[in-house]
């Protein structure tokens, strides 16, 4: 396997990815913490062996008699077996520095063991030598024999053959990486065992996720946790919104196939009597805009706006007013806008000015002299009232907004505009108002809630 093609499907698996972290992570351990173990055990077996090795040196120590003309005195045994014992493994010496003289253990006949000579008095040496391709565990210690007024420095030197010592060190790392091999090959399988479960959650996703493909169901249906709970509520509102999207384009469709049968009826009767067809044309050439606009508002609205960036407010008031201004000029309307600054709400911009716009352009064609737009937000959600001087809604405001349901069926001089309103107001689950104002004109309030 290449290393392009390990990248590959590391980057395409939670689970390889998360099973090759921790394996790696698992087996640095396991290596690191045998290894201290393994290396703490040796030096503890060593040390246990240089001890060993100096009882043997004060045993000789013990034994050791220098006459009076300097000469070593050695007994004949000692109570280490192996002393006497030729190639025993255990080997002693006791040098005279003074007459450079050496005593040797039988054990040590034939044998090419290589004592530590020199040795300051009162120290000592711990080495690991090799002499005839052998290794060898080396303790030597230097002393002073006081004979009256005459010293004889000498150098007790013992040798073991690391051959046991070797023995038990490799027996102990068997066993330890043994454990250890099994512990991980546990730990590993463990592991495994709770990515299987810990996963299953998005195992039931992506099953769900499937399920919805092949229109088996409608939506994410099960609990999950929390960590996921957040993504599979975002995906129902996915779903939700483009499942009111693609409605609202059926509908759109549906409504303009209807709405427009009868203004082609009568542009098609009207050329019969081709005195009135221009006013005729005209009336209903208009007639087919509004459907097509109010039709196209209403298939383009956003709706929920939980994936929609905050938008600033203030900045499309005064757009809006600026372009109704120049529109309404010759009737020199004020226009008051009490709106925050800072006050911003998750929106698309198009919603907002066909929103803004509809209700404000609506306003601007039945006032007389003045036009009041209030934006505020509270523990309700985002609030927008437009006040006008003008004559004001019918009382039965009711039957104005069912009869802008449909675009085929608007209310003379209100045109589309609060039909689309009402539209866009609806896909964002919000409430529109029409009453009356201080000034006795219209008042149309929105509550949008928080998304």
């Amino acid at each position: 396997m290449t290393h392009r093609m390990l990248q590959r499907i590391l980057g395409q698996s939670i689970r390889a990815r998360l099973t090759a972290g921790a394996t790696l992570v698992l087996v640095a351990f396991i290596a690191a913490a045998g290894w201290a173990v393994q290396r703490a055990h040796t030096d503890s077996v060593r040390a246990s062996h240089f001890a060993q090795l100096q009882g043997t040196v004060y045993l000789l120590l013990a034994g050791t008699e220098v006459d009076t003309d300097g000469t070593l005195v050695m007994p004949p045994s000692f109570p280490e077996p192996r002393l006497s014992l030729p190639g025993s493994g255990l080997y002693a010496s006791v040098r005279n520095q003074a007459r450079d003289t050496q005593w040797r253990s039988s054990s040590s006949l034939n044998a090419s063991a290589p004592f530590l000579q020199e040795v300051a008095v009162g120290q000592w040496r711990f080495e690991t030598t090799g002499a005839g391709g052998r290794d060898y565990l080396a303790v030597a210690y230097g002393v002073r024999w006081v004979l009256g007024n005459q010293a004889v420095p000498l150098t007790v030197s013992v040798l073991e053959d690391d051959a046991a010592f070797q023995r038990e060190v490799a027996a102990f790392a068997r066993t330890l990486w043994t454990w250890l091999g099994g512990a991980g090959f546990l730990l590993l399988l463990s592991q495994a065992a709770l990515l299987h479960w810990g996963l299953s959650p998005l195992r039931r996703v992506t099953g769900e996720i499937q399920r919805i493909e092949r229109g088996e169901q409608v939506e994410v249906q099960q609990h999950y946790p929390s960590e996921i709970a957040a993504l599979t509520d975002n995906l129902n509102t996915l779903i939700r919104q483009e499942r009111v999207r693609q409605t609202r384009f059926k509908e759109a469709l549906s409504f303009l196939a209807h709405s427009l049968k009868t203004p082609l009826a009568v542009l098609r009767g009207a050329t019969d009597d081709p005195g009135p067809l221009r006013a005729t044309v005209a009336e209903q050439v208009q007639r087919m805009d509004d459907i097509v606009q109010h039709q196209l508002g209403r298939a383009g609205a956003i709706g929920s706006a939980r994936f929609v960036a905050y938008l600033r407010l203030a900045p499309i008031l005064a757009r809006v007013r600026d372009a109704l201004a120049k529109v309404h000029a010759g009737k020199k309307l004020a226009f008051t806008l009490d709106c925050p600054d800072d006050l911003e709400w998750r929106i698309d911009e198009g919603d907002a000015f066909e929103i803004l716009g509809n209700l404000m352009d609506n306003a601007s064609k039945w006032a007389v002299h003045r036009v009041a737009v209030q934006v505020s937000q509270g523990v309700q959600g985002l609030t927008i009232r437009v006040d006008d001087d003008g004559p004001g809604f019918p009382e039965n405001t009711a039957s104005v907004l069912q009869l802008h349901v449909r675009a085929d069926e608007k209310v003379p001089g209100h045109g589309v505009g609060l039909a689309v309103v009402n539209d866009l107001v609806s896909s964002h689950q919000g409430h529109l108002q029409l009453t009356r104002c201080a000034w006795g004109g219209a008042r149309v309030e929105i509550t949008l809630p928080a998304p």
